[in-house]
C-alpha cells in the first residue's frame, strides 16, 4: 500500500501500491492517506481529497487515515518504514494547500499575557512526532524557554482541549488552519483565551526560521475574539515522491484546482487553497 502522510506541513503522497481486488475496486492499486489526529484540518480535509481523487482516478483507490503528524511521517520516510521507505532526497513539492496558524491558548484563570510566562506552567506542545510539536518547541526557544523550564505535556489537539477546558493544564500551542475544531470547542466554553505574538518575537521567529510568516486570526473566527490576533503561520504543501505517477500529480493538481467546492463543503479552510503559491 502506498501512502500520502502529513509531514511538516505538507502531505506527503508515497510512490509504490499494492494491488488488491474484489468488488468495484478489483485491479485498483490502493494509497492511504495519512492526516495526523482527528482534532486538525488534516483529517477531514484529507477524506474529502481521498474521495474526490477516488472518483476521478480509475487506476487507485485513495482511502484516509489518522497518524501521529508532520514530523513523525517524515522520521519514517527517512528511516525507511516498512510502508514508507522514501529517503527525504526522493522528495519533491506538488501544490500547497493552506497556512497553519500558530495558535496559543491559556486556561481560564491564567493571567499572563505572554508566552514567557509558561516557565514553571503546565503546557501542551502537541502530540510526540506532529508539526505542532516543532512549532512549540520553536516558539518557546524565541521566547528563552525550553522544554526544561516547562510542564510540558505532549497531548493531541482534542486532549488539549479538554485538559484547558478541565483546568488539567495551564496552556496550549497548536499549529492548525481556523477554524478548527478543537480550538472551537475550547473557547466556546470554560473561559479559555487566545494569546498574540508581539511583533518583536514575530520577526525573531521568521529570522531563526525563515518558513514562518507573519499571520492574523481575524476577528469572529472564534467565540470571543473581537479582535484580530497576530501571530505566525507556516504554509502546508502537498509533497511527492520523484517517482511517482504523472498522471497522480494531475489528479491531485485538478482536485484542487476544480474540485474546490467539494473540499469547500467538507471544511471552508479549502478555500484558502491557492495554486499560485506555487509561484512563490
Amino acid at each position: 500500500m502506498s501512502r500520502f502522510a502529513v509531514a511538516l506541513t505538507a502531505i506527503l503522497v508515497g510512490a509504490t501500491a499494492a494491488c488488491r481486488g474484489g468488488g468495484g475496486g478489483e485491479g485498483r492499486r490502493f494509497l492511504s492517506i495519512g492526516t495526523a489526529g482527528t482534532g486538525g484540518i488534516y483529517y477531514p480535509l484529507g477524506g474529502a481529497i481521498a474521495s474526490v481523487l477516488s472518483d476521478a482516478d480509475t487506476l487507485h483507490r485513495y482511502t484516509a487515515e489518522v497518524t501521529g503528524g508532520s514530523v513523525e511521517n517524515l522520521n519514517e520516510a527517512y528511516h525507511g518504514g516498512d510502508n514508507f521507505p522514501v529517503p527525504l532526497s526522493k522528495l519533491r513539492v506538488i501544490a500547497p494547500l493552506y497556512p497553519n496558524v500558530t495558535h496559543i491558548l491559556i486556561a481560564a484563570g491564567f493571567g499572563g499575557a505572554s508566552p514567557e510566562e509558561f516557565r514553571g506552567r503546565r503546557v501542551s506542545v502537541g502530540a510526540p512526532g506532529s508539526g505542532t510539536e516543532q512549532v512549540a518547541r520553536q516558539l518557546l526557544n524565541v521566547y528563552g524557554l525550553g522544554y526544561d523550564d516547562v510542564d510540558v505535556r505532549y497531548l493531541s489537539f482534542r486532549e488539549s482541549s479538554d485538559a484547558l477546558r478541565d483546568g488539567a493544564i495551564e496552556a496550549a500551542i497548536f499549529s492548525v488552519g481556523y477554524p478548527a475544531s478543537a480550538v472551537l470547542e475550547a473557547t466556546t466554553a470554560g473561559g479559555v483565551r487566545l494569546l498574540g505574538l508581539d511583533s518583536d518575537h514575530r520577526l525573531t521567529l521568521a529570522s531563526r526560521y525563515p518558513y514562518y510568516e507573519p499571520a492574523t486570526i481575524p476577528a469572529g473566527a472564534y467565540p470571543h475574539v473581537d479582535r484580530p490576533v497576530p501571530t505566525v503561520s507556516v504554509m502546508n504543501w502537498v509533497v511527492g515522491t520523484e517517482d511517482l505517477e504523472a498522471d497522480v500529480v494531475r489528479y491531485v493538481l485538478t482536485a484542487l484546482r476544480t474540485d474546490r467546492q467539494r473540499l469547500v463543503r467538507v471544511h471552508d479552510i479549502a478555500r484558502q487553497i491557492d495554486l499560485r503559491a506555487l509561484d512563490r
